[in-house]
């Protein structure tokens, strides 16, 4: 059976490996396309960091990613990167689907691998709209488009975070890969790349990683009931905010309004 060939859209730089990261060098004609820069407006992570500039700290994310990467033989030929500043995908998302249904119509991927629409992180969620409505113009435009399959994030569960699990969503069926020796080893020498996410890393175990054809979503309803799990911190986004830039989004969309940036 030939491998599919594939994109991972990707909020951050680590969150393939984070979701994929046993599976990166199996994958056929593999493409890694990054929404955001990884590298907050804010400044509180890259001081907490000791970088002294938003750009320094986006460039050190940037080198991790290809040093985890070069550990499965992946070069940074196949990354490509859209740039937005991390946590602010949000006000993008309607120019973000334009831009991946260009970039994606380019690369003609089989699948293309993302975030559920969990509620765990802002740009994860906008990442996944941004995914769907490329798929749905590229549909629209070609008569095809790539099948979307998801790779567990994380979300709120009983107050705390519950990683790499996905949320209940309909009959859609979960595959549960679980990783031999060999790739937790080299999942891990993946992970201990990341040395600026390391406190937030080590919340994911490294023995599984589960995928499922994503499923419909209605972006402008909550992805579940109760706070989101971002909605735990000062990032400038609720649920409710979010839902109302997705709802903008999808009707500048389906009017033909929105342009590509």
């Amino acid at each position: 059976m030939q491998v599919p060939s594939a994109a991972i859209v990707a909020a951050h730089p680590d969150d393939e490996v984070i979701g994929a990261g046993g599976q990166l060098s199996r994958l056929r004609a593999l493409t890694l396309l990054h929404v955001t820069d990884g590298a907050p407006r804010n400044m509180r992570d890259a001081a907490a960091g000791g970088f002294e500039t938003r750009q320094a700290y986006a460039r050190a994310r940037r080198g991790e990613l290809e040093q985890a990467l070069a550990l499965a033989g992946i070069a940074p030929q196949q990354t490509d990167r859209i740039g937005i500043a991390d946590q602010e995908a949000a006000f993008h998302l309607a120019e973000l689907a334009l831009t991946l249904a260009e970039r994606l119509d380019r690369i003609c991927p089989d699948i293309v691998v993302t975030h559920p629409y969990e509620g765990g992180h802002p740009d994860h969620d906008s990442t996944a709209f941004a995914v769907h409505g490329a798929c749905d113009l590229l549909k629209r435009r070609n008569g095809v488009s790539p099948a979307i399959v998801e790779m567990a994030s994380y979300h709120m569960r009983d107050g705390t975070i519950a990683a790499l699990e996905f949320l209940p969503n309909g009959d859609h069926d979960i595959v549960l890969l679980p990783l031999t020796d060999a790739q937790q080893c080299l999942k891990r020498r993946m992970i201990a790349c990341f040395a600026s996410q390391a406190a937030m890393l080590t919340r994911f175990p490294p023995d599984r990683e589960p995928f499922r054809p994503a499923p419909t979503y209605d972006f402008r309803r909550p992805p579940h009931a109760g706070r989101l799990f971002y909605e735990l911190f000062d990032w400038g986004m609720t649920g409710a905010r979010w839902r109302a830039l997705a709802g903008t989004a999808l009707a500048s969309l389906q009017s033909g309004r929105a342009t590509c940036r």
